[in-house]
């Protein structure tokens, strides 16, 4: 099974307690910054899930436990320090996560099967007590490995260790016996040098009963048990004269450590040179991004006095208002009775039902055969309190379905206005400019995501508005919408004019539209509706260039991550352009546990079907219900719900018309036709009302 180095990721922050940064690299050994906090695991391509598991509870352990001190350098070799310090650092982690018991036995157990330490064709007996203590710290249960009773004493101090300084006083002890333990060898015994009859056995006992200490000893035994004279010349001790042979005092080393970090190297498998990037959301004041509904209800007022002395230049448009206003009241009443229903269920269905004490004068008849004879009282739970927030695309693309678009979206809009719904309605752009130098710029900060200074979220509806601005708001959207595709004698707000596609920028500044918004309205449950026709491109990363200036770059695919520090979540950027916007969702999520996304994809008629196969793959029964819904609802997208709804859906004006006269077949075919729209109409928003209760 692949790792996931995300969830890896975050299961070391949460050991850490603490808000560590953590980085998976591909780096061959782990390391932890204590100064900034940052831990960066080695990417084990070759690991398990328990031996993974396993290696970061250790590596965390060294960062909870382990400090930057490195005065025992001069004491004693890094080596030993890491035989107790691991020691140590395992029984605490232990200790602190009774729950790292099953994972460090787990992965210790899979490594002992692997031979990991490569000592299946070693004597146990025959290496140092080093080596010997860190197979029993590690894998001992697994071996049967003997200690004399002066070992038993280090083995002891060892396990015994508290503090860092306990481990460094356990590690010179075990360095200054493994140094006396050495004897002169007159052939190299692979993995570990001899240990003269120090690793167990009868020889360690006779030395135990001496009571003599290895710095005791001023010779050393042959194999015949006899002493041997130590011959030095020149009051040096660089080497013993054995015969004709001079042998050299050895170091003593750990082979089982250098063994193990040599292993867990190889689990990093190979490692391609390429470097693993992290990169956060900018920060960034809400003010400067909103446009909010005053402003730009000033800005159609302008407009609008401009025209103020010709009645009928929006004559068209105002009857076109009127119309669809009359005909949209049966949707919006579905949608109040839908919601009704939905929310009186839910009460009901958390309702309790006590006993008053006061007894029901209507059955006192009944009381030979009941003995419930008093009133009762249903007490209902109270609604929850709903939000919703509208983001809608004001892209270009969108000219063509932009005036059914802006219909749907008034029907939602007098929706919460009938249920006292609080709500906001924003449109993302590129095109609203500010006149201040300051609000031009763009957010650049090392290391994290560029949002141009162009863009800005259009406040055009919300529910803090009185309901007569509310009405010659929407008027003034309809007019403008209505121009879109039509010739009209009248011009509208040049700074409300179709832009780009900022998408991800919006989706970015829903991280603090959202919880101002929730605490404004004092909500338990927000919904948020993205409404978009397309796809944006991917956002670029502030760098630093050799001039003190920055530039941009774009995440490479594969190699870079986001990165939520407030979470401690990453999420890997693809090689698909629009999977971008869906590891920004997927923080947005994470981020924003309780509020629910739904995205809504317009589609023209052919491109729809190729659009749902980007995500999922569908039969030809599939096919077809998706020709007769003219909408589908799309999985693991990073909304909740995602749909995808062909642009013709949108106009669903359900009125029966047919000229006077008509022919029998005609007034079938408009009456068929108007009960088709109508099963549409509430299919759909029984879809949306599901969302929402």
């Amino acid at each position: 099974m692949a790792i996931n180095y995300s969830t890896k990721a975050q299961l070391a922050k949460l050991l850490a307690t603490e808000d560590l940064v953590v980085e998976n690299q591909e780096v061959s050994t782990a390391q932890f910054n204590v100064e900034t906090r940052v831990l960066t695991l080695p990417m084990w391509k070759r690991a398990s899930n328990s031996v993974y598991d396993m290696l970061v509870g250790h590596e965390v352990g060294h960062a909870l436990f382990t400090p930057n001190d490195w005065s025992f350098e001069d004491k004693v070799p890094q080596q030993f320090v890491n035989v107790t310090e691991d020691a140590r650092i395992e029984k605490l982690m232990k200790r602190k996560y009774p729950g790292l018991l099953k994972s460090f036995g787990a992965g210790y157990n899979e490594l002992a099967e692997q031979d990991f330490f490569c000592i299946e064709d070693q004597d146990i007996d025959e290496m140092n007590l080093a080596d010997r203590a860190n197979l029993f710290f590690k894998i001992g249960k697994h071996l049967d490995i003997i200690f004399s009773e002066k070992e038993n004493v280090i083995i002891n101090q060892i396990a015994d260790a508290e503090t860092f300084d306990d481990a460094v006083e356990a590690a010179i002890q075990l360095y200054s016996y493994c140094k006396g333990d050495q004897q002169p060898e007159t052939q190299p015994i692979p993995m570990s040098p001899k240990s003269g009859g120090q690793g167990g056995g009868e020889k360690q006992e006779q030395q135990s009963s001496d009571n003599q200490t290895p710095e005791e000893s001023s010779g050393s035994t042959d194999e015949s048990g006899e002493q041997q004279s130590e011959v030095s010349e020149e009051g040096t001790n660089d080497g013993e004269n054995v015969g004709d042979e001079v042998k050299e005092d050895k170091e003593p080393e750990v082979q089982t450590d250098s063994t193990f970090e040599q292993q867990i190297e190889d689990l990093c498998g190979n490692m391609n040179g390429t470097v693993t990037e992290y990169f956060e959301l900018p920060d960034f004041k809400l003010d400067r991004m909103i446009v909010p509904f005053s402003e730009i209800r000033a800005k159609f007022d302008w407009a609008e006095d401009l025209y103020k002395f010709d009645e009928k230049i929006y004559g068209f448009s105002d009857s076109e208002y009127n119309k669809f206003r009359k005909s949209a009241a049966r949707e919006v009443n579905y949608l109040v009775k839908e919601f009704e229903c939905k929310q009186s269920a839910d009460s009901y269905a958390r309702a309790s039902t006590s006993r008053t004490g006061v007894l029901d004068c209507s059955k006192l008849h009944t009381y030979k055969y009941n003995e419930d004879l008093f009133k009762k009282v249903t007490t209902l739970a109270d609604g929850k309190n709903h939000g919703l927030v509208f983001v809608l695309d004001w892209s270009g693309s969108m000219a063509d379905c932009m005036l059914d678009t802006i219909k749907q979206l008034f029907n939602l809009v007098w929706f919460c206005n009938k249920c006292n719904i609080p709500f906001d309605v924003y449109a993302f752009t590129n095109n609203y400019v500010k006149d201040s130098d300051e609000a031009r710029d763009h957010i650049w900060e090392e290391g994290k995501f560029i949002i141009d200074g162009s863009f800005r979220m259009m406040n055009l509806l919300t529910s803090r508005a009185s309901k007569k601005e509310m009405e010659k708001q929407m008027l003034s959207i309809f007019r403008m919408v209505f121009s879109f595709r039509r010739y009209c004698n009248y011009n509208y707000p040049g700074e409300l004019y179709l832009s780009g596609t900022p998408l991800n920028e919006a989706i970015v500044s829903l991280h603090k539209i959202i919880p101002a918004f929730k605490k404004m309205h004092g909500l338990q449950k927000t919904h948020v509706f993205v409404l978009t026709d397309g796809e944006a491109n991917a956002m670029m990363v502030a760098r630093e260039n050799a001039y003190g200036g920055y530039g941009g770059k774009y995440p490479i695919a594969q190699q870079s991550y986001l990165r939520n520090k407030k979470t401690g979540f990453t999420y890997q950027f693809q090689y698909e352009y629009y999977k971008f916007t869906q590891v920004l969702l997927e923080n947005l999520k994470q981020e924003n546990k309780d509020v629910n996304f739904i995205g809504v994809r317009l589609c023209g008629p052919r491109s729809m079907n190729d659009f749902i196969r980007r995500y999922e793959n569908i039969s030809d029964d599939t096919n077809k219900k998706i020709k007769k819904d003219k909408f589908y609802d799309i999985k693991d997208t990073g909304y909740t719900s995602y749909f995808a709804m062909q642009t013709s859906a949108l106009n669903n004006q359900a009125e029966f018309e047919v000229e006077e006269g008509a022919s029998k077949a005609k007034i079938k075919s408009a009456f068929v036709k108007n009960l088709k729209t109508k099963a549409l109409n509430k299919k759909v928003l029984s879809k949306f009302m599901d969302l929402v209760c």
